[in-house]
């Protein structure tokens, strides 16, 4: 018997797994891929918005602004990248001005500080690049960017740490209440839990219906991306939004923590609730989107393109509470979900800790320590840890620089990668300028050998 289980290890799953690892109690994260951030939360724009442009009074408006003041901290404690570079929303003509003016005001009822909107000269200024045909911009210095990937398995690892049990590869199929209790069914048999937290994704409309009779539908909104070379890393240095539009923000070009261009999303509902594939028709409609809101983009510079898909509800809110005896929702997390997570982790944790009145865990540990990276470090130190680790001068990715000693360090975390994409996302081996086509024969020789499995038993994902 669990006193809570959590479905899915994305972002907000992971987020709400560490907010109540600080409280006793036995715990578990269900999720049915193979590892965590298999999702939405791989695959996104890895912006922490401001907060300005959710509805006011809205709960996405709330958790926005709360998890956008959370991120610094929380960086700084789980060791994960993550920059303030400050966002603009570029206004094309002068006719659009009262839209942008109305995007600010919405900005300060919600409480996002220090926005301003600042004119054509002001924003060529602080982005030389962006349209000579721009009037103005809205200017958020609150705006960051972020890794989601790192973010996510931070948030794995140090709930993980503090007591909080993970099992993949096992799919929920059904519920049964017990007078007091919830029966999970499952591909993996059936699990006994006091609580259920569902951050499901785009599958959480379909455990709500199993237990609700107000029923939920949530459409799967498919957005494209191009990740471009790190040659570009200099192109932009804020995130450059369009002005929203009704299918949300439009197409941003922004740099990444890591020093790529990142250009996306389109938005395009579907049914395919797997839908992660990218179309010629996608792509260039992305491409030229994004050539109204910058001159000169080094489009051809672009390294991989990739889709992913946001949990869209058409209330447009978070649909967040208890909705049946023990049973939690966190479902409809689209935009600014990435930005809000610790927000929702921590407002989910109180609710189930009034619920269940837990306690305080005494030896809770708020802190995490990323991989070690040797590139980080200077000669004289990184010569020290060569020394003492071999692993650590064995060069494997090229592109990225990733050695031996991380890959095996991401290996042999809990939870570790079991993957290809598991090794990729921990420590970017693989993510470079040949996306994977030299360094996979060694990763896959690593992680058989780590694992104590044959090469042909490793998987991609």
């Amino acid at each position: 018997m669990y006193d809570i289980i959590i479905i899915g290890a994305g972002v907000t799953g992971c987020a709400v797994a560490r907010y109540l690892s600080r409280y006793e109690g036995r715990m578990l994260v269900l999720e049915k891929a193979e590892d965590v951030c298999c999702g939405t939360s791989k695959a996104n724009s890895a912006i922490v918005h401001a907060g300005f442009d959710a509805a006011h009074g809205s709960l996405m408006a709330k958790m926005n602004l709360e998890g956008n003041l959370m991120m610094p901290q929380l960086a700084k404690d789980l060791d994960f990248a993550f920059k303030m570079n400050g966002s603009l929303v570029v206004c094309m003509s002068e006719e659009d001005l009262p839209k942008l003016r109305a995007l600010y005001e919405n900005g300060v009822k919600n409480g996002v500080k220090e926005l301003e909107i600042v004119d054509a000269k002001r924003l060529h200024e602080l982005e030389p690049n962006v349209s000579k045909n721009a009037v103005a911009a809205l200017w958020a210095p609150t705006g960051g960017i972020v890794c989601p990937f790192n973010l996510t398995i931070a948030l794995a690892e140090n709930a993980f740490d503090n007591g909080v049990e993970f099992q993949f590869n096992t799919e929920v199929t059904g519920f049964t209440w017990n007078d007091g209790y919830w029966t999970i069914h499952t591909n993996h048999g059936e699990f006994e839990t006091r609580y259920v937290i569902n951050a499901a994704g785009v599958y959480s409309d379909v455990l709500h219906n199993m237990v609700s009779t107000r029923k939920l539908h949530i459409t799967p909104r498919r957005g494209d991306y191009c990740l471009l070379d790190k040659s570009t890393g200099d192109f932009v240095s804020h995130t450059i939004f369009q002005l929203p539009g009704k299918l949300g923000k439009g197409v941003l070009v922004s740099p990444t923590v890591h020093g790529n261009t990142i250009v996306g999303p389109t938005a395009i509902d579907i049914e395919n609730r797997e839908g992660t594939n990218t179309t010629a028709e996608g792509l260039n409609d992305l491409i030229e989107k994004a050539g109204a809101t910058v001159e000169n983009l080094p489009i051809r510079q672009t390294i991989t393109s990739f889709a992913g898909l946001r949990a869209h509800e058409a209330r447009h809110d978070f649909f967040i509470g208890e909705i049946a005896p023990g049973f939690v929702d966190c479902a409809a997390i689209e935009s600014p979900g990435l930005s809000s997570a610790p927000a929702i982790g921590a407002m989910v944790a109180d609710i189930v800790r009034g619920s269940l009145h837990l306690h305080n865990k005494p030896d809770f540990d708020p802190t995490r320590r990323g991989i070690l990276d040797p590139k980080a470090l200077d000669l004289a130190a990184r010569a020290e840890l060569i020394r003492q680790n071999p692993a650590y001068g064995q060069i494997i990715c090229r592109c990225e620089s990733v050695t031996e000693g991380e890959i095996i360090d991401a290996i042999r975390r809990t939870p570790g990668a079991r993957s290809l994409d598991g090794v990729k996302r921990r420590t970017r081996a693989g993510m470079g300028r040949c996306q994977a086509g030299f360094c996979s024969p060694r990763v896959m020789e690593i992680l058989a050998r780590e694992l104590g499995m044959p090469q042909s038993e490793i998987t991609k994902s």
